[in-house]
């Protein structure tokens, strides 16, 4: 039995053939940490959502040292998360050179810099949930309790991040969002103001998509991509739009496909259970029609 162990051990420890699911960390560098990330995601909503995440006592004497002492917080930990991401994605660089270290804290600030903005998005994403759900009983019922202001909170600050060139962790972000509730939106998406997702669960926005502003989906909604070119090694080539473009006022109700580089024109309404592939005209209603029997 030993002899078996020590085996499986040997040929376990063979690299050769499995470096893809093998990670080797130069110079023993920290690797990203989810449980920092989920931190740091947590404080990012303690001040975007003041006195819903965080500290509940705050007040407007105490909201400036609330912000304070929670982006100061952030920017550590975030810093340190960055450098992690970019030394995990690029093994030439070192979490030791100045440089890199520079570099997580000069994006740590200019990430919190966009935080009234992203407060500001966040805001238009509560009230159209609450317009949008005769149930919903208060604004803060809302940031409590819905899985799509979770998801679309993750989706913002990961977007964030992304646009500044931040490695992995994004991806991360959104992740976590979609172990929660089970609402897949990739940090690459385009999202305007006013987006909702009634119910949520299922729920796939794919990385070229672009959704207009006031939008609404409810669960079971995919924009994904159909099949896409490969290259002559029959590898599948990267970094094409491949996903669906979706205007403004446009309703999507439940477990609808829409896939590939299609466009969804304004105010258009698609109904149930629909698979869509070609383009949706301005003002259209898309739906299943069954013959009624006696």
């Amino acid at each position: 039995m030993e002899n078996d162990l020590l085996d499986t051990i040997k040929k376990l420890s063979q690299l050769e053939g499995f470096k893809d699911v093998c990670h080797e960390q130069g110079s023993n560098d920290a690797m990203p940490s989810t449980d920092v990330l989920k931190e740091v995601v947590q404080l990012a909503r303690s001040i975007l959502f003041p006195g819903y995440f965080g500290d509940s006592a705050v007040n407007e004497q105490t909201m400036i040292n609330h912000i304070g002492v929670n982006i100061d917080k952030l920017h550590t930990l975030l810093s340190q998360q960055i450098k992690a991401g970019i030394c995990f994605s690029n093994q030439s660089v070192t979490e030791k050179d100045e440089n890199i270290e520079l570099t997580g804290k000069r994006i740590a600030t200019e990430f919190i810099v966009q935080l009234p903005g992203i407060r500001e998005r966040l805001h238009t994403d509560v009230i159209a949930a609450y317009n949008g759900d005769p149930a919903a009983k208060s604004f803060g019922e809302v940031i409590f309790c819905y899985p799509s202001i979770r998801a679309i909170s993750n989706y913002r600050i990961a977007h964030a991040l992304l646009k500044l060139d931040v490695p992995l962790i994004p991806r991360i972000i959104t992740e976590m969002a979609h172990s929660e509730t089970g609402i897949d939106i990739h940090p690459g998406a385009t999202i305007g103001e006013y987006f909702t997702i009634d119910h949520g669960t299922g729920v796939v926005i794919g990385e070229t998509a672009i959704i207009g502003n006031n939008v609404k989906m409810y669960q079971g909604v995919t924009l994904g991509a159909r099949s896409f070119p490969s290259d002559e090694h029959g590898n599948p080539i990267k970094g094409i739009d491949r996903h669906p473009c979706i205007g403004n006022n446009v309703i999507i109700y439940s477990n609808t496909t829409i896939l590939g580089r299609i466009f969804v024109g304004d105010g258009a309404v698609i109904g149930g259970n629909m698979w869509v592939d070609t383009d949706v005209p301005a003002g259209a209603k898309l739906a299943q029609f069954k013959k009624a029997t006696k």
